[in-house]
């Protein structure tokens, strides 16, 4: 059992909150994560609303619910069972009258879409909603060895940790094709398997770079707003990112399309094939897997209410990502793939428009040491151990 960084903070929102929501993709540990608080709390129950036999018990969750007002309800799956944040609001209320105020409901979800829609119409000021994803840096030892098989393989726990690297490519393409086949078809509405594996690969090709919609569409022979919804879909299923452009520099001709991101490196390399170490730092896209993973580790350590973006201008003037951090100001982060990277001059020139309070050049390496008096290079767990810190 590799502990989760974020269970204080789980057990902390229960001790505040009537509910908390844990949303991630599939396969990413958050039954594993609830079940091991629900086994430190007598008498607390766990639901798993993907089984039939535990949806019937909720045919009536008012009646059912409140036979449990002074115990932990672990609802997992819960957008097969929407219509049960409904009765929650009540049983909530009515538990707030009578001393049981906090810790009432874990709630688990594959996806933000329907937690979101859900709670924002029945359970406003009674949730708390917290992102599971997969493994990070931070959370595993803290040997190069060791990040090296995590960039390769993702985060996923069932591929992080499998015995070899055949077991963890052969578990991610599984996941890929079960996702396209059996999930995705749970939220939106009926997408051909074949035409969203192309497009998710096509993204994977296209990993850290400007979204055009319009140059996939004509790839895959559909309409520029279809790949807009497919793509959004995604991102809502937390299987793709959409990086903002950051635009609060009025006298510079901007960048004004995100840029798109597989989230899970580990799935960029199944959906591409690179099935080892070597394939990979073969492969053209092993610049952009590693700006995206580390993008990932970053936002992952990164304090809560930090907003993320990047910075390109018309004339080349460019920052992978910038961090608004509360309370500490703008950091500027530059990704290189080397053990002795040194800023590009569009870095330079993009501190000098935006005038940021940190900079940053986080390597392949480990260790830190300055670059000249105001860059700083850095390897990627050292940064996400001070990110951390400013957690709190």
């Amino acid at each position: 059992m590799i502990p989760r960084i974020a269970l204080p903070d789980i057990m902390a929102a229960l001790q505040n909150q009537a509910a908390v929501a844990l949303i991630g993709p599939r396969q990413v540990g958050k039954t594993t994560l609830a079940r091991q608080i629900a086994d430190e709390r007598t008498g607390s129950i766990y639901l798993d609303l993907e089984s039939r036999e535990d949806r019937e018990k909720l045919s009536e969750p008012a009646l059912f619910l409140r036979a449990f007002e002074e115990h932990l309800v672990v609802l997992d799956e819960i957008h097969r069972a929407p219509e049960v944040f409904s009765a929650l609001r009540g049983i909530i209320d009515q538990g707030r009258r009578s001393g049981h105020a906090t810790g009432r409901f874990l709630i688990l979800g594959s996806a933000s879409i329907d937690l979101l829609r859900q709670s924002s119409e029945s359970l406003a000021g009674r949730i708390s909603f917290m992102e599971i994803g997969p493994f990070q840096c931070i959370e595993l030892p803290g040997s190069e060895a060791e990040q090296r098989r995590l960039w390769l393989r993702g985060g996923f726990p069932g591929s992080t940790l499998a015995a070899d690297d055949p077991i963890s490519y052969r578990w991610r393409t599984d996941f890929i094709r079960t996702y396209l086949e059996r999930d995705v078809p749970q939220f939106g509405p009926r997408i051909p398997a074949e035409t969203l594996e192309r497009l998710w690969t096509m993204l994977a090709h296209g990993q850290g770079t400007l979204l055009n919609a319009s140059r996939l569409a004509a790839a895959l022979q559909i309409s520029a707003p279809t790949v807009q919804r497919y793509i959004d879909l995604l991102a809502d299923l937390l299987l793709v990112r959409l990086l903002q452009p950051f635009h609060r520099n009025a006298g510079k001709r901007l960048v004004k399309s995100p840029k798109v991101y597989v989230r899970d490196c580990g799935l960029v390399h199944a959906l591409l094939g690179l099935r080892s170490y070597e394939d990979l730092l073969g492969h053209p896209v092993c610049g952009a897997s590693w700006e995206g993973f580390v993008l990932e580790n970053l936002l992952f350590a990164a304090p809560e209410r930090t907003l993320a973006s990047f910075y390109r201008t018309a004339v080349g003037a460019e920052i992978d990502l910038l961090l608004e951090i509360p309370g500490q100001g703008l950091w500027a982060i530059e990704v290189k793939r080397s053990l002795t990277a040194r800023p590009e001059r569009g870095f330079h020139v993009a501190c000098e428009d935006l005038q940021p309070d940190r900079r940053f050049v986080v390597h392949a390496g480990t260790g830190r040491h300055p670059i000249d008096a105001r860059i700083t290079a850095t390897g990627l767990r050292e940064l996400c151990e001070e990110l951390r810190r400013l957690r709190g």
